[in-house]
């Protein structure tokens, strides 16, 4: 089975591609590049795996939650490969492809967040079930005092825990086992989720992907960000 996946929905541009369990995976912190570097990458792994396009079974492409450009641009790119070959579409959360990275073991719980900017995090929680993260709690948006989690022993993983004043990795350090706090998404966690997930006759038509923005506003007006910067003050 031949799949490739697309993940660009943080300031790293990731592309990856499964061959038959072989994974090859390009990587780059490479923010603003995103659309310059997706599809070339793309053909260049496929080239480097003796690959065509027309051997491909699926195209995997990362949903979202993210920066609402990088989540556009990975689905776009997905769509047209997908409709072009006549391929379903795997897409699967941002969220939990980072979750995948973080290094737990079977039955350990993942707590992933990524930095959403406007003083707010994109989060979910995971626990591993074989070497798969399966949700605990669904992917929300909010500020970092409202990220809750019970118990003790979480991995966590994501921009998120340095986002601002590292506030959500203070709060919650007595609950964390780990924290990789400058992790970002890889394609090949992407890749070798969506191969499972292909597996299992998880695939849908091109057509029917929706990204994951979690929230509507792209950025906030001048007066928000005063008002936003003075409940911030004010809390201290």
């Amino acid at each position: 089975m031949k799949l490739l996946a697309i993940e660009t929905a943080t300031e790293a541009c990731s592309v990856a591609l499964w061959s038959d369990g072989e994974v090859r995976e390009r990587f780059e912190i490479a923010p603003r590049r995103h659309a310059e570097l997706t599809l070339p990458w793309c053909d260049a792994l496929l080239a480097e795996a003796g690959v065509a396009r027309a051997q491909l079974d699926a195209i995997a492409v990362g949903r979202g939650p993210g920066a609402f450009t990088g989540v556009r641009l990975a689905i776009a790119i997905a769509q047209g490969i997908a409709l072009g070959l006549d391929r379903p579409l795997v897409p699967l959360s941002t969220l939990q492809v980072l979750a995948a990275g973080a290094g737990a073991q079977e039955g350990d719980r993942v707590l992933a967040a990524i930095d959403a900017r406007m003083h707010e995090v994109y989060w979910a929680s995971y626990r591993l079930h074989d070497g798969v993260p399966e949700e605990l709690s669904p992917e929300r948006v909010v500020a970092p005092p409202q990220v809750m989690v019970e118990g003790d022993g979480w991995h966590g993983i994501g921009t998120g825990f340095s986002a601002g004043e590292a506030e959500l990795a203070t709060r919650l350090a007595p609950q964390l086992a780990t924290v990789d706090a400058a992790a970002l998404p890889h394609a090949a966690d992407l890749a070798r989720l969506a191969a499972a997930a292909f597996a299992r006759g998880v695939a849908i038509s091109p057509d029917l992907v929706e990204p994951a923005y979690l929230r509507n506003n792209v950025a906030l007006t001048l007066a928000e960000q005063q008002a936003a910067r003075a409940h911030k003050d004010a809390s201290r």
